[in-house]
């Protein structure tokens, strides 16, 4: 991945909650819930395809490491025929095509492990920036929630502007969310708790997986 494209992930990750909390203070907050939400899809969106194009390079090079391996053991039929009839020409030709498939399957094989380096380094950076995405959500939440409270407590002293003034804060914050993500304030918090349990889902389908290949390899060396 580029470096430019891991600094702005670097840039959504590190930014503090407590910083955009700063922010909110002295700016309208569906004005920066706007920008910081757009910038967090934009990443997201590129880190996606950046994601897409490794994987489609790692099944490519996939299929080439199949197929020389194919070549291969064809070849090693083929030369002990050739040796059968002793034709010498044959054999030589047809090991000289088995050394050059021997140069390149390591290669190959190490592009295959940088791919699969790359497509988990590029998971983890779309699972760290959804996270983050979901911690500000909740963080802005919580603000609205303190801002309420101090409105009311405003209120009671002698006026209800404060009070007005956050729920038109709060109105806008709720237009905004489900403008970028599809989510209404009532639904988002299930939503959430769906997103957890399928990731918890997907990390016990690959336990299972291990589990299953570990058997088999005890079983092969039984």
């Amino acid at each position: 991945m580029a470096d430019s494209l891991k600094t702005r992930v670097g840039r959504v990750i590190a930014g503090g909650v407590h910083a955009l909390l700063d922010r909110l203070e002295d700016q309208a907050p569906d004005t920066v819930m706007e920008q910081t939400l757009r910038e967090a899809d934009s990443v997201i969106d590129d880190v996606r395809h950046e994601l897409g194009i490794v994987a489609a390079n790692r099944h490519l090079s996939q299929q080439q490491h199949a197929s020389l391996n194919v070549q291969h053991a064809r070849l090693a039929e083929q030369i002990e025929q050739a040796m059968a009839q002793s034709r010498d020409e044959l054999v030589r030709a047809a090991v000289a095509r088995q050394l050059d498939i021997e140069a390149q399957l390591p290669v190959l094989e190490n592009t295959l492990s940088e791919h699969a380096l790359q497509e988990r380094e590029l998971q983890g950076f779309v699972a760290a920036l959804l996270a983050k995405k979901r911690e500000m959500a909740e963080a802005l939440s919580d603000f609205r929630k303190s801002r309420a409270a101090v409105a009311q407590t405003s209120a009671r002293a002698g006026g209800a502007s404060a009070e007005q003034r956050i729920g038109e804060v709060s109105d806008a914050f709720d237009r905004l969310y489900e403008r970028q993500t599809g989510l209404t304030a009532t639904t988002r918090g299930g939503t959430l708790q769906q997103a957890a349990q399928l990731r918890e889902l997907d990390e016990l389908v690959r336990d299972n997986k291990i589990a299953e290949r570990i058997a088999q390899l005890k079983a092969g060396r039984a």
